[in-house]
């Protein structure tokens, strides 16, 4: 019993990580409608920002969100500008390749630059844990898990109290009538595209001190992002947040009970059932929501 009580809580921990990564998508998608699949790249280069300036300046992985997230908003933003928004009224099928192209070439870079070995951050409380009620817990996992729920909280709060997160919400329903209303568009699609890649990069800074990083770390978060949101429901930040802990708990007790081998193929299975037979997700506002992104 103690056993599947640690599997568990180690599952949620991890899984809030990969909820908070999952809304970056889900802002994305609902404000640009653009699927981006080069999301889990955004994870990768923030893994490797964080450790090199551990490596350089010795800078702790917490201390270095500080340039990191800046520093990747921005790299979005970037990405808005140059390659989604000349290509924002073509079909989707062009700005998927886009975004395989751009997750291929960010992979083959991080290949050439810093080769195919697998890099680590050594902290002193890396491998840290304390006792509770006989369930060992990760300080590293936990801090991610309380730092990844506060950054949702305020992102809901900002798109529901702030005018530019009004704002946001009213180019989700309908771009042309915001448009109409004086909502500055193509601002807000970058700045969403800014705070979708920064999300991803806080991912990435709260995983270095108990994972690794390599050129293409990013593919299974990316992966895992579309599940989440999918399950979750396309416009539910709640649901996100929630199906990314159930996601973390089915992978951790996959991993232990049946194989680490197939923790991926059970929830894919999960996955494939829950679209059969509720298509908008489990959160998803109702019929037609699966088109639509934060409400």
């Amino acid at each position: 019993m103690e056993l599947i009580v640690q599997v568990c809580v180690s599952g949620l921990l991890l899984g809030g990580i990969y909820a908070l990564i999952s809304i970056g998508l889900n802002l994305i998608f609902g404000v640009v409608r653009i699927i981006n699949f080069a999301h889990g790249e955004m994870v990768m280069v923030a893994m490797y920002l964080t450790f090199w300036l551990n490596y350089f300046f010795g800078m702790d992985p917490y201390v270095a969100t500080i340039i990191v997230l800046p520093v990747m908003f921005l790299f979005g933003v970037l990405i808005q500008r140059v390659i989604v928004q000349p290509i924002q009224s073509s079909s989707a099928n062009m700005k998927i390749f886009a975004t395989v192209a751009l997750s291929l070439i960010l992979q083959n870079v991080a290949l050439i630059v810093c080769k195919g070995n697998f890099r680590t951050v050594q902290v002193p409380y890396g491998m840290s844990t304390f006792e509770l009620a006989g369930i060992f817990i990760s300080v590293p996992r936990l801090v991610a898990f309380f730092a990844a729920l506060g950054s949702i909280t305020l992102l809901y709060y900002f798109l529901k109290y702030s005018y530019t997160g009004k704002a946001l919400r009213a180019i989700v329903e309908d771009h042309t009538i915001a448009r109409l209303m004086g909502v500055k568009v193509q601002r807000l699609y970058l700045l969403a595209f800014g705070i979708g890649c920064a999300f991803s990069a806080l991912g990435g800074v709260l995983l270095m001190p108990f994972s690794s990083v390599y050129p293409t770390v990013g593919i299974p978060f990316t992966l895992i992002a579309f599940i989440v949101v999918v399950l979750g429901g396309l416009g539910s930040m709640g649901g996100t947040f929630l199906a990314g802990l159930f996601i973390g708990v089915v992978e951790a007790v996959g991993g232990t009970y049946v194989s680490p081998a197939l923790k991926e193929a059970i929830y894919f299975g999960i996955f494939i059932i829950a679209i059969l037979i509720r298509p908008q997700g489990i959160f998803g506002k109702g019929k037609g929501s699966e088109e639509v992104g934060l409400k």
